[in-house]
């Protein structure tokens, strides 16, 4: 028996849920209020039978024991599986490498040494290097930084020496090679000496409160090897356990803050932070001075889905700046929900997923000036931030002269994306509608321009990215192929599917990879070409519902007839968008052809393939309708009961 299934065995789902939700019987079932939304009226199903959980109100999600510990904590499934085997009394087996486990290890207690090294220098008042410590504390005094923010943040000095911590360290017991692998310590031509200088030091630690790294502000006077082209800041060089991208300081001080206030700011700087948690606002983390990327954005995900950027007035409306926005946008604004409609088929439908705003600090001043200065002030401004696409909108208008039709036709290729992107359908036509008005054009031209995939490659402005620069994916495609990948009972039915059904070239070029595989010997994976391995690995990735095979199959077959659908109606918009550019000259003539081709199925009248020939729209357009209503009627007598 493996160990998920005899957690499971020891575990009731009941008396799990039981210790965060009051539940009454209902039936077989239990029911209860969400413990994960506010509601009124009891929309959480417990099913001791099947050992499952399900929300059918706003969250619209379920599963079993590790899916709830893992939406309650907002954890992984390792983790979630750790907790429930010590709840349990299970042993679980360490599954990655002892000796790489060892070697991380040791790189955390080397960080953990060299804090208290920098938080004795700043400290110490005598010694060696006393004289230039000073130069931090007044550094610290100047920003208004107390003895209380310098103990929690455990603020240090970084000696004005070549090699002050490695010697330090180096007595330890800790070797040069590690100090360098640590990114402590570089090896130059001369031997290692120090990363650090005369340097503010703050400790970055992860989630788990554990040193990963270190961010250095260089303080006045002259720093040993600074030059003319030393920077301001700099970071502990990449290493096993340090990577500034996924990583974001004071998060393990603020977690429970921003979980209890159902909000996290994102700011830019260490000092911006620390003047908010000296004045209780706890729920305040920093990207380091760096665009957020979709690693850190995942894991304030664990936490919340509610996020306020506090942009300098400055870098507002930079490329670079608006380019981070989005990939906030695109990692948290939507995500595929399963969704039971009254005859039981779970469809993938797309939900609001977060609340996304921007503030723009005031000319000239950030959150540390702001905080320090008006304390008060400062719950205010994080009230009035912009919905994103607000921001968006009027950031990228800005970069446009929507005098000119060249401006106009910039501004719809930036936003048409973007607005192409919400789920919510009046959310959509609001932003449609605005975007109708600057770039003087009608809206069922942006609506019809909206699902033309070319449309978004020729945007100025990518389409929402993520960390690899990938366009927006086509959810329904990729939960479509991560079933048929999961779920071997499913491969009949999906050999049923045609590849035309995926949109994307990379979806269609791996479901079309998938169906030539016949090698069982082989695992699939290594049957990919190298180009499509990364694909598949980040499809497999993609969370599931707890689906059985029946169910997963069900699910299956609502998702390709939804992705058929879509396809069959775009092709219907594509003919009628022909029609409409057809002039009243000869329409009467060219519709007796075109009904006359119909009749006859094309041999009475010639009818060329040309798309441009008015009379082939028409044969066309008419085509493309009658096969949307023949598949919806298809699917509405194969849901019928047998009589």
């Amino acid at each position: 028996m493996s160990v998920v299934e005899e957690v499971k065995q020891r575990i009731d789902i009941v008396d799990l849920v039981s210790q965060y939700a009051t539940l009454k019987r209902a039936g077989r079932d239990y029911l209860a209020l969400c413990p994960f939304h506010s509601e009124r009226t009891p929309s959480f199903h417990v099913s001791p039978e099947r050992q499952t959980w399900h929300c059918f109100g706003a969250c619209g999600v379920g599963g079993d024991i590790f899916a709830f510990i893992m939406k309650k904590d907002g954890c992984d499934f390792r983790e979630a599986l750790q907790a429930l085997a010590e709840r349990a009394g299970v042993s679980v087996e360490q599954q990655r490498d002892a000796q790489e486990d060892a070697r991380r290890a040791r790189l955390f207690e080397i960080n953990e040494a060299a804090a208290a090294f920098f938080q004795s220098a700043l400290a110490n008042r005598e010694g060696a290097h006393a004289a230039k410590a000073e130069v931090a504390r007044d550094y610290l005094s100047e920003r208004r930084v107390s003895s209380e923010a310098v103990e929690l943040f455990q603020l240090g000095y970084a000696p004005n020496s070549w090699d002050a911590l490695t010697l330090h360290l180096g007595g330890r017991g800790f070797p040069e090679r590690e100090l360098c692998t640590a990114g402590l310590a570089i090896e130059g031509e001369r031997g290692v000496y120090d990363r650090f200088r005369h340097r503010l030091v703050f400790p970055i630690r992860d989630e788990r409160g554990r040193v990963a790294g270190f961010g250095g502000r260089l303080l006045p006077g002259d720093a040993l090897g600074s030059g003319e082209n030393q920077p301001k800041y700099v970071n502990t060089s990449q290493s096993p356990i340090f990577d500034k991208g996924a990583i974001l300081y004071a998060l393990d001080l603020a977690k429970d803050a921003i979980r209890s206030e159902g909000c996290a700011v994102i700011v830019e700087g260490y000092m911006d932070v620390i003047a908010a948690h000296e004045h209780g606002y706890r729920n305040v983390v920093a990207s380091m001075g760096t665009a957020l990327t979709e690693r850190q954005v995942a894991l304030l995900k664990r936490h919340t889905r509610n996020l306020v950027l506090a942009l300098d007035a400055d870098a507002a409306g930079s490329e670079a700046t608006l380019r981070g926005v989005q990939v906030v946008a695109g990692a948290v604004d939507h995500e595929a929900v399963p969704v039971p409609n009254w005859r039981g088929v779970i469809r993938q439908q797309e939900a609001l997923a977060a609340d996304i705003r921007v503030l723009s600090m005031p000319v000239g001043r950030d959150p540390d000036d702001v905080i320090r200065d008006d304390p008060g002030s400062w719950p205010e401004l994080v009230a009035r931030a912009k919905p994103v696409l607000d921001y968006l909108f009027e950031a990228t208008v800005a970069r446009h002269d929507l005098t000119t039709p060249r401006g106009r036709s910039g501004v719809a290729a930036d936003l048409l994306p973007l607005v192409a992107a919400v789920s919510d359908r009046v959310v959509q036509s609001h932003y449609l509608q605005q975007l109708a008005r600057m770039a003087q054009v009608d809206e069922a031209t942006l609506r019809l321009d909206m699902r033309q995939p070319a449309r978004a490659k020729r945007s100025s402005m990518p389409a929402l990215e993520d960390d690899g620069g990938e366009a927006v994916r086509d959810r329904r495609e990729e939960f479509c192929m991560a079933l048929l990948f999961r779920y071997p009972l499913a491969r009949p039915e999906g050999e049923g599917l045609e590849a035309e059904l995926f949109g994307q070239s990379e979806n269609r070029a791996l479901f079309e990879a998938w169906l030539g595989w016949a090698d069982a010997e082989e695992p699939f994976e290594k049957s990919l070409t190298p180009d499509l391995r990364p694909h598949y690995e980040r499809i497999l990735k993609i969370d599931l519902p707890a689906y059985d095979d029946e169910t997963a199959i069900k699910a299956l077959r609502s998702a390709a007839w939804t992705m058929e659908q879509q396809r069959l109606r775009l092709a219907k918009r594509a003919s009628a968008a022909v029609l409409a550019e057809i002039g009243a000259t000869g329409g009467a003539g060219i519709a007796e052809r075109a009904k006359a081709a119909w009749r006859s199925e094309g041999a009475a009248v010639n009818i060329t393939e040309d798309e441009a020939d008015p009379a082939a729209a028409f044969v066309e357009d008419m085509e493309a309708g009658l096969k949307v209503h023949q598949r919806l009627l298809e699917q509405h007598n194969a849901e019928r009961p047998a009589r």
